[in-house]
Parts: C-alpha cells; structure tokens; sequence
C-alpha cells in the first residue's frame, strides 16, 4: 500500500522508525534477479524491462513516491530534441498523452506522472519497498551478493541497478566515483572547472555583499561565500544548485497559501531586497517572472524554475550533500525548503518591495490537489548532480560537440551542456554568481555503454543509468529524465543478457544489446529529418 508519508516527511519518519540502532531486527530477505535501488523514473523504466525480458525485478525507495523528480515537480519536460527519444521513455509521454487526449503530452501534472509509473509497476507485477535506506552492501569477489537496508530488510539478486540519483549503491560496493568539476585540464574540456565569466542568471545591478554596505569587516549577507580566488577552468568539488519544482497555482478553488518557514527572518534575504532596490533605481522594476521561471502546466498549474540572479536554487545549500547520510541530507532537504518558503515570503509581504510585485506574488498558491502527503510542497529535491561513478570510459565536452562518437550507444543525449550556478560569491565586494553555463547548437549524441558499467576489475553485476560515468559539464547535457528513462530500459537489457549469458556486465555482447534495444524501439543513432529542400 502507499504510503501517505513523503519529501523529507518520510525521512522524518524513518527516523522515528529506526530511534533505537542497537534494536535487532529480524531480517526479511526478498530475491530477483534484478534489484534495482531508487524508484526514480530511471528505476521504474528498468523494471518495466526487466519483465518484459521474462525476468524478475524488485525496487527499493528510500522515500514514498515514484518517478523522482518526473513525478516530483519537473513537469516541464527538458528534452534537447524529442526524435532522441525512444523505448519506453517516448512510452510514457504517449501515455501522458493519453490522459490529456493528445497523441503525446510532454508538460505534465506531478499526480498524473506519479499515477503512469504505479499503473506500470502494477501491471508488471514490479514489488516496491518503500521507505528503504541503504546500510550496506555484502560482496563475494567482484560482485554484489546482498544490499541490506536499515529497515532490516535484505534483498539478493544476481544483478544491481543503481538508479539513484546519489549513486549511493555505486559507493557502497567500492566503485569509483567523483564529485564536483574537474579542471578543464583533466579532459581537454573548454567549459569545466571554475568559469571566468558568468553571464547568465547573474545580477543585472551593483549589489553590496556586506552587512554593513562598503564595510568588509561586518561580515558577509546570508547567501554570500568568500571569493576563494580559484583560477578559471580549476576544478573543485562544486556540484550545480539544487531547488524545489514547486507546483503553483493561481486558481483560488485549488490554491493553498505558501506558509513562511516557521522561524522566518526577512533578514536572511537583505541580498535580495538590495538587489530589487538597485534594479528599482536604474528603471527596471523586475516583475514576478524575472525572479523565478514561470512555467505553464495543464489544468492553470506551474512548474516554478529558477530564473535571475536571485532565485529559487539554493546557492550553496547543497555543500556535500553526495558524501552525506541520510540524516545529513535530510537537514539539507528541510534547508533549501526554509530558504525556498522564506523567499517567496519575502516576495509577497516585505514593503521593500515594489507593492505590484508583491501582488502578484500573493496571487500564488500551492496547488491542493498535487503533493497532497506534503501539503502542496514537492516529495522530490531536484538533486541536479551528486556523484558521477568513474568508468573506462568518460563521457565529456567532446561526445557533446560530436568530436569523439561512442561506438557502443545505448541511447542518446540531446540537451544543451548546461549548468546552473554553483556558488554566489563577493568579488571586489559585490555579489556575483559563478558556474551556469549554457551552450548548445550541436545534434543529438551517443551514450556510451561502457559510461553504465563499473572500471574493469571492479563491480562485475551493477549498471549505473543515472550516476554514470561523465564529467560535470558532459553530465550537464545527459542529466534529462527522458534521458535517464532510456538508459534505464538499456541498463536493464544489459542486465538480463548478463544472467543469460552467465557473464559480468563488461563482457557483455554490445551489439547484440544494441540490436535488441533497436527492436525495442530505442534511438540509438541521429538521423536528422530531411528538410522540405531535401525532398
């Protein structure tokens, strides 16, 4: 049954649940052939494979929902290219579709998303456990054996799917991974490692970054970090800002009022009323949408995104979060929510503000009938990037720019190398935020194969369809959900021919995979549409 617990609220839960760690707890031990840890978009498109190959699937969850951030708030769907995307990935757009009444429907309510993957887990009889956190991994030679839960719970089977989007199973068994951006150097890339230039969602106006304006030793403004001088194109251990998709609404039948967190202090965002001040006294009151990407869903719903120099991604808020626990990240969690309920606050009551501004922030809600275990409020942190295992083969800025082509595709990336921001910093004293990048203008891509499998020598039975092995930048462009749902699917086929084959997942016959995925209908290959010239 489903639980009516979700977003950091299961967390809370599991916490209570598991107070006493020295408690025994009888262990449950469930088997299948393919265990697949995360029951992200990723997760449940591979579980659908592996029915569909004749085999045996099970999902573990750490929380209580399905389909991760496809279902959590990111209903506008970012895709690159839709002719990339094929399987059951395009699959579960035409069954979108199917409820709108449309051939295919790529903006989506979260609820409806959530309802496709219980309908596909249901009617491939895929077991999902929920509220089930990872404790450790058992292993014999170079292969899983066992993943045991806090829970107790054990579950064994002869493949593993990390499909996480922390890649804590990747971890656990002693893979290889990094977190953050490597430097330019390390991979002949242009757009790695520290950016010397930031010019999109960055401050349009002069902002003083002190507490006491033009007075450095009064300390910083909240959301503020030291410029460290790091050197363009250096790397670091930085990962892209994470926020909440939120689902607004103005439609006052089905809009809840956003409640401030519960120690509010319009204090916390001096940065900000600073910035609306200066951009007031040059002539450009900013509206409403210059502060967040207001973004039209069915049914008079938002998919809120971030947008502007200071916005809804929680600059800074997600230091560590990959290496962290799950108590850790439950604290991140409850952070870039506090930051997030302040902020909108902040919009709509403080009379700093322009009182037109205001208005229209107190025109939003919440939507009731989406969130409704959370109150209105996304189940799903958008963790845009975490760990990124390390593999034989590195995907990077050139399979982006078709200078290096994977012979071994399993499926394809077709987005913009994009990064949001990963730090805001105070340069010569002013606020300026440092990491988006923003360049596309080439085809859709292959995705390595060998990018979804553990080094040589290391885990022989785990494929990697979210954490997998690509630089910061080169991931920027993969990390679509379409994207993840397709290498799902192939990381499942390539499972179930490892069992078949009795063979570790590196050994594997790739073009046989890829003959199956191409019966399958996965895109494998870009073969642009001829033009009306062409004809």
């Amino acid at each position: 049954m489903r639980s009516r617990f979700g977003g950091w609220a299961a967390l809370l839960f599991g916490v209570a649940l598991l107070g006493l760690p020295n408690r025994l707890v009888a262990a449950e031990i469930i088997e299948a052939d393919v265990c697949i840890c995360g029951g992200t978009a990723a997760g449940v498109a591979a579980a659908v494979e592996v029915r569909r190959l004749g085999r045996t699937a099970v999902i573990t969850e750490f929380g209580t929902h399905l389909g991760g951030m496809t279902s959590g708030g990111l209903s506008q769907t970012d895709i690159g290219n839709k002719d990339a995307i094929g399987g059951i990935a395009r699959e579960f757009y035409v069954r979108m579709g199917r409820h709108y009444g449309r051939p295919e429907q790529w903006t989506l309510e979260p609820s409806v998303a959530e309802s496709v993957f219980f309908d596909w887990v249901n009617e491939n009889g895929v077991p999902v456990y929920f509220r089930q956190r990872l404790a450790g991994v058992k292993t014999t030679g170079r292969q899983i054996t066992e993943v045991t839960m806090e829970s107790g719970k054990v579950f064994r089977a002869k493949m593993f799917l990390d499909a996480t989007y922390e890649g804590d199973l990747l971890a656990a068994a002693g893979v290889a991974f990094t977190v953050g951006r490597e430097p330019n150097t390390q991979y002949d890339e242009t757009l790695n490692g520290v950016r010397a230039q930031t010019p999109k969602h960055q401050f349009l106006a002069a902002v003083d970054t002190y507490r006491n304006p033009g007075d450095s030793a009064s300390g910083l403004l909240p959301f503020v970090q030291a410029d460290d001088g790091s050197a363009p194109g250096a790397g670091d251990q930085l990962i892209q800002a994470y926020n909440f998709r939120l689902c607004l609404t103005r439609d006052p039948v089905n809009r809840r009022a956003i409640q401030p967190p519960a120690k509010y202090n319009p204090a916390d965002y001096e940065l900000l009323a600073r910035y609306i001040e200066a951009l007031v006294a040059a002539g450009k009151p900013p509206k409403l949408g210059e502060l967040m990407h207001i973004q039209p869903m069915p049914n008079g719903k938002t998919d809120i995104n971030n947008n502007g120099g200071f916005s809804t991604d929680f600059l800074g808020g997600n230091l560590r979060y990959p290496l962290l626990n799950y108590r850790e990240r439950e604290a991140v969690w409850r952070a870039h929510e506090v930051y997030t309920r302040g902020f909108l606050h902040f919009l709509a009551t403080s009379p700093r503000l322009p009182e037109s501004l205001r208005r229209e922030m107190q025109s939003w809600g919440l939507a009731k009938d989406e969130f409704r275990d959370t109150d209105g409020w996304p189940h799903q942190l958008y963790i845009r990037e975490a760990r990124r295992m390390v593999s034989d083969y590195v995907m990077t800025e050139a399979n982006c720019r078709g200078k290096l082509v994977a012979e071994d595709a399993i499926g394809l990336a077709a987005y913009t190398m994009d990064s949001h921001n990963c730090r805001r910093i105070a340069r010569g004293g002013k606020a300026e935020n440092e990491g988006d990048v923003q360049v596309g203008g080439f085809p859709p891509y292959p995705i390595a194969y060998r990018s979804l499998v553990p080094r040589a020598g290391e885990c022989e039975n785990l494929v990697v369809p979210i954490c997998l092995s690509a630089t910061h930048i080169a991931y920027g462009s993969i990390r679509m959900e379409p994207v993840f749902m397709v290498l799902g699917q192939s990381a499942a086929a390539a499972a179930c021919q490892a069992i078949a084959a009795g063979q570790s997942v590196q050994k594997i016959d790739v073009a046989k995979l890829r003959q199956q995925l191409l019966a399958e209908h996965q895109v494998l290959a870009w073969k642009p549409k001829p033009t009306a010239a062409g004809r």
